[in-house]
């Protein structure tokens, strides 16, 4: 079984899908470090992303990989543990660009289908996870909140300015929500969640008793 949890950046996605893994205990997968994962093998092996054959055989080889854990997604890039770096605002720019080649996203999406083959069930982050990924999920969950709390969030999470952040933020959400091959998009009969003004247990409580009325 699978639930997905898709939203912008900095709306909670990461830690609310965690959480409610935790509490369901199923697998839990951060679609978006496949990404910035390659976005990052990218920036490191000095490649042209706009190259995109380049980039498809670089999304199928073994110079770098995603493990799942219970807390984090992991990323490897030659066998070292760079799952810290892929977060940098630098490394989530390459990958907004980089996700918008068909070519790019179908290298990668086997991989992440791939991670509900477990015996347990699976909560899925992304922003295509309801869409494209896993269209067939028994629950779907859309997470959103107004672009200075989403700032507020990631520039105290990477300590930045919250300024420049936002016009960083302002730019991915406008690249993802208007490229061609899978746009950043509420999932039809998704649950939406503001989580603006909200807390993090008060998100996790809604989003589960949601989610148990789709299991039972």
């Amino acid at each position: 079984m699978v639930i997905t949890i898709d939203g912008p950046a900095a709306s909670g996605k990461s830690t609310v899908s965690r959480e409610l893994a935790n509490r369901l205990g199923w697998q839990w997968v951060s679609t978006g470090a496949f990404y910035r994962g390659l976005g990052y093998a990218a920036l490191r092996l000095k490649m042209d992303i706009s190259d995109v054959k380049a980039l498809t055989e670089l999304a199928h080889s073994s110079e770098w990989r995603v493990v799942m854990g219970a807390n984090r997604t992991q990323v490897f890039f030659q066998n070292e543990e760079v799952t810290d770096d892929i977060g940098r605002e630098d490394v989530g720019n390459i990958a907004s660009k980089i996700s918008h080649y068909p070519e790019v996203r179908k290298a990668l999406l086997e991989a992440q289908r791939n991670c509900s083959a477990g015996p347990q069930g699976l909560v899925a982050e992304g922003r295509d996870c309801g869409t494209v990924v896993f269209p067939q999920a028994e629950a779907k969950i859309y997470l959103t909140a107004s672009s200075e709390h989403r700032a507020a969030r990631r520039a105290a999470e990477l300590g930045l300015d919250q300024g420049e952040t936002q016009e960083a933020q302002k730019q991915r959400d406008k690249q993802d929500s208007t490229r061609k091959a899978a746009p950043l998009q509420v999932p039809e009969n998704a649950f939406v969640v503001d989580t603006t003004d909200m807390g993090l247990d008060e998100v996790v409580n809604k989003v589960e008793s949601f989610v148990r009325t789709k299991l039972n």
